[in-house]
């Protein structure tokens, strides 16, 4: 029957081609997780010691972005900006079958991928990830897509095995993108209202922590606050997140609605993670934002 021969033909089905560049904290983990799926992973990286790390797991490590996307049925983007997005892209979209979807997953702006778009106008998925190295290790990051249905229906093999849940944002490219930056702006102001609530306890002469057990079980309760509060309080700011990233987010998001938000959060996030940055902490995790609200 037509049924038994579709379902013998999708178990014999190669597994995907992926090919990730960019496997820094988030790309590694990634990958690791394609590879657990066992679909088929290449990997490039500009420093290559990182995409080496990935060989063990069984990734094929290419010497440039063109030689990863060789045969590849889905490529997908982990860079830093839309600078080195571009820069990789340009190298390796030439060398892209014809029917290979393009996942775009660094956070670029909407102004960004809509740039990025014109390299390559089909097969373009724009999917940011919210989650930091952690669940990207797990395997549970959140995926927001925006694109063409039948592209993204195509890419979820790969989103089923990076994340805990996938997010549809829309058919348009950017959709995806601004969602990423509200999201994004969300984690800056719920980091830095932590370090805040924290710090006015102890100006004011109460136990910080206190803060922390007030919130325990109330409406306003949030893990993320107890995550971050506490490495704040232990002063442990080994990168989950870091803050030059959160501070290129927060900058973009600042641009791109200008003058509409002008008034609101964010000049004083730009401002708050800006000077965190200025004093050495560009590095660490973005709890590191109470060095700025406590002046130190």
């Amino acid at each position: 029957s037509q049924m038994t021969d579709d379902a013998s033909t999708a178990q014999t089905a190669p597994p995907l081609r992926i090919a990730v560049l960019g496997t820094g904290t988030m790309g590694a983990g990634i990958a690791t997780n394609l590879l657990k799926a066992g679909l088929r992973v290449s990997v490039w990286n500009r420093t290559r010691a990182s995409a080496q790390a990935l060989e063990g797991l069984g990734a094929v490590v290419a010497d440039s972005p063109a030689q990863a996307v060789d045969g590849a049925d889905i490529v997908l983007t982990m860079v830093f900006d839309e600078a080195a997005v571009a820069q990789v892209a340009k190298e390796f979209v030439p060398a892209l079958a014809a029917d290979a979807i393009w996942i775009q997953s660094a956070t670029v702006g909407v102004a960004g991928i809509t740039r990025l778009a014109a390299l390559r106008q089909e097969h373009l998925i724009d999917a940011p990830v919210l989650g930091t190295k952690g669940p990207a290790l797990a395997g549970t990051l959140t995926v927001l897509a925006s694109g063409d249905a039948a592209d993204i229906e195509r890419a979820r093999p790969v989103f089923e095995a990076i994340a805990a849940k996938t997010v549809n944002a829309g058919t348009d490219i950017g959709q995806a993108s601004a969602l990423k930056l509200a999201c994004n702006t969300w984690i800056a102001a719920l980091t830095a209202g932590t370090a805040q609530a924290l710090e006015i306890g102890r100006v004011l002469g109460v136990a910080p922590e206190a803060f922390l057990a007030a919130i325990t079980d109330t409406a306003s309760d949030s893990a993320y606050a107890h995550t971050k509060g506490a490495a704040m309080l232990a002063d442990r700011f080994d990168p989950q997140f870091a803050v030059d990233g959160l501070l290129k987010d927060v900058r973009l998001a600042q641009a791109e609605t200008g003058e509409l938000l002008a008034e609101g959060l964010l000049p004083a996030l730009v401002d708050l993670y800006g000077r965190t940055s200025s004093a050495g902490r560009g590095g660490q995790d973005v709890a590191a934002v109470i060095h700025a609200i406590r002046g130190s």
